[in-house]
Formats: structure tokens, sequence, C-alpha cells
């Protein structure tokens, strides 16, 4: 793959887009509401999955969803060091990477497109407002309903090609021996993000009971958000909420 390759141009656009992103909150003073948001649905993401966090087969790969995707710690270096090599993704790491740096970019800004715009009206709400309802009315004046599939199909795209790439010995010892040149090349928190997805799927098995299951509870959550009465969105997102301080 060269460097004006398809997948090297989608991968430098999304990573432009979340940099765009990231200056424009700290300029309009919304930086500290983004970070709010993503601790909120954070905190979400652990109680909606409390029970395969906790279980040592599919642990690994829930918390590699919270930490790597959902997560609401910064990937300024990740980000980084993945738009240095965009265009030597396939000569650096094995082939079969390509797709999912893609599928990884492409989520990455649609995350953070959906968090910034949704910490706007988190601000704009004020601080007076309880967490959930002002999450609840925050998500509804965000919309995008489109999005929020799209951000689940993505997902649910990433778990199917880690499974599949992951019965492939021969690209984990690949991986693996990867690690020394990796640091040596500055992007150690790249290949940290490859390896966590390839060991968590590798040790899943059979990933579509995982991946179905967070199917069903992300869209039961999207159409409470959605098309839930506010009381009611409201008080199931208290009570998960609630549930991460027991």
């Amino acid at each position: 793959m060269n460097a004006s390759s398809p997948a090297a141009d989608r991968i430098r656009a999304q990573l432009a887009l979340v940099q765009a992103l990231r200056d424009e909150a700290r300029s309009e003073g919304l930086a500290e509401a983004v970070r709010a948001v993503k601790r909120l649905q954070a905190r979400r993401f652990r109680a909606t999955y409390a029970d395969a966090l906790a279980d040592p087969v599919q642990g690994p790969a829930a918390r590699f969803f919270l930490e790597e995707l959902y997560g609401d710690h910064d990937f300024v270096e990740r980000d980084a060091q993945f738009g240095r090599i965009a265009g030597a993704i396939e000569r650096v790491f094995p082939d079969a990477v390509a797709e999912l740096s893609v599928d990884l970019a492409e989520m990455h800004a649609l995350t953070e497109t959906l968090d910034h715009t949704l910490a706007s009206h988190w601000l704009a709400l004020g601080d007076h407002e309880p967490e959930a309802r002002r999450y609840a009315r925050a998500w509804r004046l965000t919309g995008r309903r489109d999005a929020r599939e799209r951000q689940l199909g993505v997902v649910q795209h990433m778990g199917t090609e880690l499974q599949r790439l992951t019965r492939s010995k021969a690209l984990l010892l690949a991986l693996r021996m990867m690690r020394r040149p990796a640091r040596a090349a500055g992007l150690d928190a790249l290949q940290q993000f490859l390896e966590s997805g390839f060991e968590a799927f590798a040790g899943l098995g059979d990933a579509r009971g995982f991946l179905a299951t967070i199917t069903e509870r992300e869209r039961r959550w999207i159409g409470l958000l959605f098309d839930a009465g506010l009381e009611s969105c409201v008080n199931d997102l208290r009570a998960e909420l609630c549930a991460t301080e027991s």
C-alpha cells in the first residue's frame, strides 16, 4: 500500500476530523464537557456490561471495547502514531490489519463527532440539571440516529474481523514479533491497541454471542434514549449509572 492508497487517505481524513474537533473543543471551552460526557458514557458501559466484564472468557473483549473504543481517556498519542504510518500500515503491520485500522479510524471520528455535539448541548443545559436528565436531553438534542446505528455497525464489523483474524496463528505471532520494532519506531501505543484486541478475541472463542449481546443491549439504549418517554428514559439511565457506584 502506498502513501496515496484509499485506506491511508480514509485514515488520515478521519484523524484530521478528530484533531479539528479537539482544537474546536479547546477554543470554545468545550473540552471539559466532552470529558464529562465520556466519563458518564464509560460508567454506563461498565454497568451495562458488568456481567461480561466479570466473566473470565468475555472480560478481556469487554475491556477492549470499553478502554479502546468507548473509553474516557486520551487517545492523542495513539492517533499521532496512527497518522504517521497511515501510508505504510501494510508495511509496518501484517496486511490483514489495514481494514481493521480503517474501521478504528472511522469509529474514532464518529464517536468524537457525536460526543462533541452532545457535549455542546450538555454544556448549554447547565449544571443545575441532574446528570441522567441532562444526558438524555442532550442526546435527544444531538439526534443523529443514523450515526448511532452506524457506530454500532462499525463495532460489529471490527469484532467480526478480529474474530476472523485471530484464527491465524501466524498473524498473532507476527504481531508479537512487531513489539520491539514498533517500540523503536515510536509506535508502541498503536501496537498495544492491536495486540490487546487480537489477544482478547483470541481467548473469546466464538465471538458471535458476545457481539450479539452488544447489539441487543446497545439497540435497547438507542431505543430508550430516542423513543421512550423522557421520565422513563431518565429513570432507567439513573438506575444504570447508580449501579456503578454500588
